[in-house]
């Protein structure tokens, strides 16, 4: 049965600390629905009502338009191990880009990894959880490095440039690109 919260407790915090992998759902009033999975060390809880991921340069920028647009995202945990549990925070987003104010108090919540695109923050508007009963267990074998490897191995300039032409959504919702390469400290 589902309980939900108005915000994040100490049990959710440690459950989702635990946690490999999240994922993003974000939408607007027409268009697609998008459904993105994020791995690494990018989800941070900053207070009971307020969180943030890091988010790479990827094959798009759905989740960018969409809070831009309309705001709505969920996020969603899912213990693939005992107990089995999920997690859902629900709120509205919006996207910090390297040159925008607050950029280097957020950052300094993450190790930036190579091709930091961008900081998305989701103010808490309630927290459900359920109980995952019906979803294999499984183990995690590893990273994927791939994508932090292909963002260390491009060329500052030329990833600034593809990143500049990256404007809008699938739906042709505007983005903001960012207008700096991030390394990272790898």
């Amino acid at each position: 049965m589902a309980e939900f919260s108005s915000e994040l407790t100490d049990k959710h915090i440690a459950m989702i600390e635990a946690q490999p992998m999240f994922f993003v759902a974000t939408a607007t009033m027409t268009g697609r629905i998008n459904l993105s999975p994020k791995g690494y060390d990018a989800f941070r809880v900053l207070s009971p009502k307020r969180v943030a991921y890091l988010d790479l340069g990827g094959s798009g920028n759905e989740t960018h338009a969409h809070l831009a647009d309309d705001g709505r995202i969920t996020i969603m945990f899912n213990n693939f191990q005992q107990p089995a549990n999920i997690l859902r925070i629900y709120g509205r987003g919006v996207p910090v880009l390297p040159q925008d104010d607050g950029w280097e108090k957020l950052a300094s919540h993450f190790t930036l990894l190579p091709g930091t695109r961008q900081i998305f923050v989701i103010n808490v508007e309630s927290v459900q959880t359920s109980c995952g009963w019906g979803v294999p267990k499984m183990t995690m074998e590893g990273e994927r490095d791939t994508l932090k490897k292909a963002h260390r191995q491009s060329n500052p300039e030329e990833w600034a440039a593809k990143m500049s032409t990256r404007i809008a959504s699938i739906d042709g919702l505007p983005t903001r690109a960012t207008d700096r390469y991030i390394a990272g400290d790898e």
